[in-house]
């Protein structure tokens, strides 16, 4: 996690979580994702290849009190994007969501510059629906949807 929250790429569309050590990124895996599977049965996975179980990235749920429904989140280390594996684990992410959690409908946000993942959350079947602006961010994103039932 301290890699993918230190990537270029992942500061410029989602933010600088300004976790710079390993103590920074304990911390806040036990605040943060971790947490989320004690209060919702649910959260971030570890991407790893199978072979070498290399750890790639992150993809699962996420649950922010200022949206209605989870949200998808994804997060690849740059040696690792544009080959499919976040579209392979977002799939099954929304598999699981749908069948195994009994969610009915699922969102995802965007920085509107993402057009990477944009174009992923459109080949899983996702919409735009509005504009939002974060709680304690000045700048817009996008808020992306869809039914699962």
């Amino acid at each position: 996690m301290l890699a993918v929250w230190n990537d270029p790429a992942f500061i410029r569309h989602v933010g600088d979580r300004g976790m710079r050590t390993v103590a920074e990124a304990e911390t806040a895996l036990k605040e943060g994702p971790l947490k989320l599977y004690e209060d919702h049965g649910y959260g971030p996975y570890c991407l790893s290849l199978k072979k070498e179980r290399t750890p790639i990235g992150i993809c699962g749920l996420f649950r922010r009190d200022n949206l209605d429904d989870p949200d998808i989140g994804f997060a690849l280390l740059p040696d690792y994007r544009g080959k499919g594996f976040a579209a392979e684990a977002a799939h099954a992410v929304i598999a699981h969501a749908r069948a195994d959690l009994g969610l009915r409908r699922l969102t995802a946000i965007v920085s509107p510059e993402n057009v990477a993942s944009i174009g992923l959350l459109e080949k899983l079947g996702m919409s735009f629906e509005r504009g939002i602006t974060m709680p304690g961010e000045e700048n817009e994103i996008s808020l992306y949807s869809m039914k699962l039932d």
